[in-house]
């Protein structure tokens, strides 16, 4: 059975510091494929940051402050709690999985993102995964790569993630791709 991994669907970048573009789209189209698939197991992964995480320009990073922890920026969009049909698919403390929260590690893959109780996505998940989700280049692009090299099998369905920039975005899809990632 297929199972879902939602990626960093979060305010900072749907609508914060790091909005994407067709995020909030992808927010809405992933809710409508869960609601679709009501027996579907799903993760969420999010970003959740120290105000000294190194990824921030004033650490010497390469992003603005985006997802910090308890922020709004770094909460999952609403949606899931409230358009979501089966409780059991809305986001809760077993199927949220955080990462980036070790300072000193950037970290774009959610395949080692821990929930409360300290599992992570890749001890709990099955061998087939959608991946959905923001960005497409960054933290999706990371994360299908972790889960394919781990010998599970990925689908990504286009219309289901946000990305940074669109033309790097079809460039991710297309290596995808080539390396063996069934596109829907």
């Amino acid at each position: 059975m297929k199972e879902l991994l939602v990626v960093d669907c979060q305010y900072d970048f749907i609508d914060g510091t790091l909005a994407c573009g067709h995020s909030l789209e992808a927010v809405k189209n992933i809710i409508t494929f869960i609601n679709a698939n009501p027996d579907m197991k799903v993760y969420y992964s999010a970003d959740n940051h120290s105000p000294k995480h190194c990824s921030y320009i004033q650490n010497g990073g390469t992003w603005p402050v985006h997802c910090e922890a308890n922020t709004h920026g770094a909460a999952i969009h609403e949606s899931f709690y409230t358009d979501i049909k089966n409780p059991e698919q809305r986001p809760n403390e077993k199927n949220i999985f955080y990462k980036g929260e070790n300072d000193s590690l950037e970290e774009y893959s959610a395949f080692e993102a821990k929930n409360k109780a300290g599992q992570k996505i890749c001890e709990v998940c099955g061998k087939n995964i959608i991946v959905t989700g923001i960005a497409s280049e960054f933290c999706v692009r990371e994360s299908i790569l972790a889960l394919k090299n781990s010998g599970r099998s990925v689908e990504l369905p286009e219309d289901l993630i946000g990305w940074v920039d669109e033309a790097n975005h079809h460039k991710n899809i297309d290596e995808l791709k080539s390396m063996g990632v069934k596109i829907a």
